[in-house]
């Protein structure tokens, strides 16, 4: 995980790699994981950094899909459902189970609720989570102290599972790296190369810390990119129809104190037809989400005013306290990658099912699906890759590897638990040097040492790659986040060598980002 050493790797590399994926989100990731561990020669290119647009921005879930099972998509389900049970397997160090709570306040929501939910149940098998009950009312008060009281007759109690996505898409790609892919951050993909027949035979990459252009060939070229997608197709062929209908979410982070206890708040039926959380996360509690259809996808995508409304609303029907913007600590806005479907309608109704698709160029893209059944749209696709690249097949591994960092007991880890078996490597960089240990700010559990471990370990480059993804500040606290910046790029500097321009820009790039994630006392007036 040295970002030199990759660099060199690619400029050295004297023939062409059997596959080179564009977009190192947990599409592109997954495809590089599952891909280099059957043996195949790797190279990743990510036009940012690891996870900066939708793969860091979910709602922290890793399950089957309540709403798909709702609309009689049974097959997505349980495919999720098994994948699910898979990647906590895999990854006990970052995926754990979530007690999940529907409130009732009508006759009929818990028979309803409850005999759906006895079905997700069924259908996770072998790779369930726990069953499902009916709450009295009283249990419900129990678990769920803050939750409205007025008409509330009871609840349903189901369980699915939480997952920190952004630290889960870094061990990812030191998985790949351990079992020998190549992978490149801030190396965006600016042309697509062809032979004398029009057939793809590479890329063209830039490597925007040093100016260098990087001339690349390939078997397969395999485009990975999410919400840009289409922009990615059309490098190879400019006139192609687009496939993708980018739909943007967002969440609010509060503190705590709206929903302690260890059990999140589902709510089935929102008025804009999709589900909605609220989720503790980090000490912090987190809700969304919203679905409203954009035209085009952005790297920072910023919340409407009225989603921001929405959302406030919603929270403020089911807990006894309604939440206002005063106590929004953060709010976060991701985009998804939703396939067209003929016909149009809302971007609500598309499935998560994923697609493969190869333009007549030869460029395979694979886009859709969602963070829990990345694994298995990644064994689809490298499927796909070897037949189109016709290379030698060889098995998928994917099902029994443990991803980087496994450790099935962080109970002793405290806060460095999301680290599992690196963490002993980061307390021993404190030990040699007891001020790392030192917190970066009061409202966070972060300490100089983390930054330190993910520029020797974890390719951070930026101090938006740390506060961002490497640790989740900016998205608990982005006013705190705002204040640890200047810290956080005294450390970084030392370590990358950079001098004080870099580090004031640095402050004052992290800093202006940083502001779009705070949310002021009342509403703009540019709503949307």
């Amino acid at each position: 995980m040295n970002r030199t050493a990759m660099l060199q790797r690619v400029l050295d590399h004297p023939s062409p790699w059997d596959m080179v994926i564009i977009g190192g989100g947990a599409t592109g990731t997954g495809v590089a994981v599952d891909a280099a561990s059957r043996g195949y020669d790797v190279l990743l290119l990510e036009q940012h950094d690891f996870g900066k647009g939708t793969s860091s921005r979910s709602t922290k879930l890793v399950h089957g899909g309540v709403r798909y099972l709702e609309q009689g998509n049974v097959s997505l389900v349980m495919g999720a459902l098994k994948e699910r049970g898979l990647l906590r397997k895999n990854a006990p160090h970052l995926v754990r189970d979530l007690p999940f709570i529907v409130p009732n306040y009508d006759w009929w929501e818990a028979p309803f609720y409850g005999l759906g939910l006895k079905v997700y149940d069924m259908l996770a098998g072998k790779y369930g989570f726990g069953k499902s009950q009916v709450l009295s009312r009283n249990d419900l008060l129990e678990r769920i102290p803050t939750v409205k009281t007025e008409g509330l007759r009871g609840g349903v109690l189901y369980y699915d599972g939480q997952f920190d996505d952004s630290r889960l898409l870094i061990n990812l790609v030191a998985t790949a790296a351990e079992h020998g892919a190549s992978l490149l951050n801030y190396a965006p993909v600016t042309r697509i190369t062809k032979d004398s027949e029009g057939y793809l035979d590479g890329v063209i990459a830039l490597d925007t810390e040093s100016g260098t252009e990087l001339e690349i060939k390939a078997h397969v070229v395999i485009n990975a990119t999410g919400a840009f997608t289409d922009s990615v197709r059309r490098l190879a062929e400019p006139e192609v129809q687009g496939m993708i209908a980018p739909s943007q979410g967002i969440h609010l982070v509060f503190d705590r104190s709206i929903l302690p206890g260890n059990s999140a708040i589902m709510v089935p039926h929102t008025s804009d037809g999709r589900v909605m959380f609220a989720i503790p996360w980090h000490q912090h509690v987190l809700v969304g989400t919203t679905d409203t259809p954009v035209e085009h996808p952005l790297l920072e995508p910023t919340a409407f005013d009225h989603e921001i409304e929405f959302i406030l609303e919603t929270a403020g029907k089911y807990l006894d306290k309604a939440p206002s913007r005063k106590d929004v600590l953060s709010v976060f806005v991701g985009i998804r990658p939703l396939v067209k479907m003929p016909g149009g309608g809302s971007t609500a109704a598309l499935s998560r099912d994923h697609t493969i698709h190869i333009d007549t160029s030869g460029l395979l893209t694979i886009c859709g699906g969602k963070w829990t059944t990345y694994r298995h749209m990644a064994e689809d696709c490298v499927d796909h890759a070897v037949t189109l690249g016709q290379l030698d097949e060889k098995p998928c591994v994917t099902k029994d590897l443990k991803i980087h960092g496994y450790d099935p007991d962080t109970s002793a880890l405290g806060n460095l638990a999301i680290y599992g078996s690196d963490a002993a490597r980061i307390k021993e960089l404190i030990e040699q040097d007891i001020e790392l240990g030192d917190r970066l700010h009061p409202a966070l559990p972060y300490c100089r040492a983390e930054v330190v471990w993910s520029v020797r370990e974890e390719m951070a480059r930026t101090v938006e790659d740390f506060l961002s993804r490497r640790v989740r500040a900016l998205f608990l606290n982005s006013k705190a986040a705002i204040e640890m910046a200047p810290a956080v790029a005294e450390i970084m500097s030392a370590e990358l060598n950079k001098g004080e321009d870099w580090k004031n820009d640095q402050i004052r790039q992290f800093q202006a980002l940083a502001s779009q994630y705070v949310l002021s006392d009342s509403a703009s007036v540019a709503a949307c």
